[in-house]
């Protein structure tokens, strides 16, 4: 997965929006103002953060190398996903849909509403 593919697919998201609080190297990608994603665009290896249920999140550390608890972010609910080839294109692009999921859920009926949704429903 490349940066830019990385980038696409987390502005893919109904209502996403990308900002830079953390300087202009790392991107934070926001829905209704929350966080799903963060990821340092330049970095080598690429690595995104991204939101996940603990339980969940327990079990993607066990089950692969390149997923640890989030960097600088609340261990029990984050993970820290290296791109290093071990998870394919479509594993990463579903923690990412995983953690805007997780924050879409949690958003108000309102700040709902004004997203449009997947046709999965999602």
């Amino acid at each position: 997965m490349t940066p830019e593919h990385l980038r696409r697919h987390c502005l893919s998201q109904p209502g996403a929006s990308e900002e830079f609080p953390f300087g202009e190297q790392v991107s934070v990608f926001k829905v209704a103002s929350k966080i799903f994603a963060i990821v340092d665009l330049h970095a080598t290896p690429l690595e995104v953060s991204v939101k996940c249920d603990p339980d969940i999140a327990v079990g993607l550390r066990a089950q692969h190398r390149a997923v640890r608890p989030g960097y600088h972010l609340d261990k029990r609910h984050w993970n820290t996903v290296t791109i290093d080839g071990s998870l394919d294109d479509a594993g990463v692009e579903a923690m990412i849909d995983d953690s805007y999921d997780l924050v879409v859920a949690r958003l108000t009926r309102a700040q709902r509403a004004g997203l449009d949704t997947r046709s999965s429903g999602g």
